[in-house]
């Protein structure tokens, strides 16, 4: 993947979208089955070897029926820092989450709920960042899920940084 290639997200069914394509058919599944109940969750997860990869995941779930997801990769430096590395996944994901919002909000969708799941939990070297990064969420409108709850950054995200 080429640095530009952040700019696009995969499907696992329909494969390399680029961000329209992908609201179009997040759109398109919402529209499907209008008498559902929906939630856009995104999650950021990374993964250190040489380098550091992030995954930023998008997840529409039809609640109680099942959920679609989309994600987009992002190579950087090696980052060794635990702090810096949650930092990062959860600027990630503000970033797709306000793109997404804004999105919803010209398409009619607004009454959409956007969820960001970061991967921070109480057990764990994690738990000390808790209250900064809920707050970055928070602070920037949307909800936040610390794990267990936060399975778009801790199962799904986290399936494609290995």
């Amino acid at each position: 993947m080429t640095k530009g290639d952040f700019m696009y997200f995969i499907s696992p069914s329909k494969g390399k979208m680029t961000f329209s394509d992908m609201m179009a058919d997040i759109a398109g599944y919402i529209t499907g089955l209008p008498m559902s109940s929906y939630k856009v969750i995104i999650g950021s997860d990374s993964q250190v070897k040489t380098e550091t990869c992030f995954i930023t995941a998008v997840v529409v779930h039809r609640l109680g029926k099942g959920a679609r997801y989309f994600y987009r990769k992002k190579i950087q430096r090696k980052i060794k820092s635990l702090r810096q590395k949650i930092f990062y996944e959860t600027a990630l994901s503000l970033e797709v989450g306000s793109m997404i919002a804004n999105y919803l909000a010209e398409s009619g969708l607004d009454d959409l709920e956007v969820e960001i799941h970061i991967d921070v939990g109480k057990q764990g070297e994690t738990r000390d960042l808790i209250r900064e990064v809920v707050g970055m969420v928070t602070g920037s409108g949307f909800q936040a899920k610390i794990k267990p709850d936060a399975y778009a950054a801790s199962s799904v995200a986290d399936k494609h940084t290995k």
